[in-house]
């Protein structure tokens, strides 16, 4: 299994970005995928899941801001983040409901 997240960076308070995860080694459209953040010193918080029937769910922190979204045909989930707060400044990771596992991770720092 392979996930390798991009698209982070940095950005200014009420900036966006869009995250990518693209997903190897199993039927990626038999499963469902979340997406969650960490930062330094504190533990994982999940931010996000798509089942694969394209239903989404969401964090109260980042609900109406985040947008989780897959594209079976590639293999690849997204997430679309939209009015970005400086508490949004994290690690971000894709997960696999097929076994667990999680990428190496996309910084996102949010500042002015």
């Amino acid at each position: 299994v392979q996930l390798v997240e991009s698209g982070g960076g940095s950005v200014q308070p009420g900036g966006s970005l869009t995250l990518s995860c693209a997903a190897s080694g199993f039927t990626f459209s038999s499963f469902d995928m979340s997406w969650t953040r960490q930062v330094p010193g504190k533990g994982l918080e999940w931010v996000s899941r798509i089942y694969t029937d394209g239903t989404t769910t969401y964090a109260a922190s980042v609900k109406g801001r985040f947008t989780m979204s897959r594209d079976n045909a590639k293999n690849t989930v997204y997430l679309r983040m939209n009015s970005l707060k400086v508490e949004d400044t994290a690690n971000y990771f894709c997960q696999t409901d097929y076994d667990g596992s999680r990428g190496q991770g996309t910084q996102v720092t949010v500042s002015s």
